[in-house]
């Protein structure tokens, strides 16, 4: 299976001159912890960094920085860690633990923003996977050893 079936495909997103205040209102806004930060004008698709809840809270409130005169581009996480939409599970998995990264930006054609593929996202595929051989597991008689 793909990451791009996976991913979460409703991603919000950032410009890097923004204020910290604004990207943080907008996560509150529509409940993510998370937002893609993507280049400024044009199509506006291409993903440059992303930005946390936590990076707001160590990068910005806890070295006493100002959230409204601070430039979203000075706290996202650089380099951008990004998979390709066709990349298989297993291998964003690979790139996840490598990176030590909980999500990875998954991109199409061109560099542009597809969606987000998540720890959560995979952890959920996996147990609708092995949900059924929990319940064909329930169903057998146990093996009695002597």
């Amino acid at each position: 299976m793909s990451a791009g079936r996976i991913c979460s495909r409703t991603v919000i997103t950032a410009v890097p001159d923004e204020s910290v205040r604004e990207a943080a209102q907008r996560m509150a806004h529509h409940g993510v912890g998370t937002l893609v930060v993507v280049k400024a004008g044009g199509s506006g698709n291409e993903p440059i960094g992303i930005v946390t809840d936590r990076d707001i809270a160590m990068r910005c409130v806890a070295e006493g920085r100002d959230p409204d005169t601070l430039a979203v581009s000075s706290i996202m996480a650089q380099p951008l860690r990004v998979i390709d939409q066709d990349m298989a599970i297993e291998h964003a998995i690979v790139r996840m633990a490598e990176a030590g990264a909980r999500r990875l930006v998954v991109i199409g054609k061109g560099n542009t923003l597809v969606g987000i593929l998540s720890l959560d996202d995979i952890l959920e595929l996996l147990s609708d996977e092995f949900s059924p051989i929990h319940r064909l597991l329930e169903h057998q008689e146990p093996i009695l050893t002597s």
